[in-house]
């Protein structure tokens, strides 16, 4: 049985029920009483995210998972359809695994699959994608001196707010965390 000495960012432990990710950990030895460990802890199923104090040398029940890559090919009414990079075996993944920043996922991205077993814990995506602005307003040169923002329509359907000087045809580099612009990539 392991305890919070194994903790470790990413490390995928059972609590409460529900499957959750260390995000971060720190251990805290006060000066009087016992020492504990502080924990933000990410839900993997809601994606929500939680503080949560263990006493040290507390028993966690650590959740082991694999990771595989896989390359999205296309959406249908059923979910998102997957094929594995080794064995070329397609699989399709329930739209409630991934997380907010599927909308700026596009064909033929590369994602990482994590399971247990047989049973998929949660999809990543790439932090940053790259995607091409297919209707915005036109931009003007000298446009850059502003913190000024229009919307901009990308290839998946997703918009965000961009620079006014952001034209069509551009490609954007996108935090699919935050759905929010990071820069203007040379293609």
């Amino acid at each position: 049985m392991a305890d919070t000495s194994d903790f470790r960012n990413g490390l995928i432990i059972k609590f409460k029920n529900d499957l959750y990710s260390i995000v971060e950990f720190q251990h805290v030895k006060p000066g009087k009483g016992g020492a504990f460990v502080r924990t933000t802890l990410k839900n993997l199923k809601n994606g929500k995210v939680l503080d949560n104090t263990f006493r040290a040398g507390e028993s966690i029940d650590i959740v082991r998972v694999e990771r595989r890559k896989y390359q999205y090919l296309y959406r249908e009414p059923s979910g998102y359809v997957c094929m594995d990079n080794e064995t070329y075996e397609q699989i399709t993944i329930d739209e409630n695994l991934f997380d907010e920043g599927v909308k700026f996922l596009k064909e033929s991205e590369e994602i990482e699959i994590l399971f247990n077993g047989d049973n998929i814990v949660t999809v990543e995506i790439p932090i940053f994608i790259n995607l091409k602005v297919i209707e915005t307003e036109p931009g003007f040169r000298g446009d850059t001196a502003t913190n000024a923002n229009k919307p901009a329509k990308l290839e998946t359907g997703a918009s965000i707010n961009v620079p006014l000087f952001i034209n069509e045809g551009d490609v954007l580099k996108v935090d699919t965390r935050t759905g929010s612009y990071v820069e203007r990539v040379k293609a």
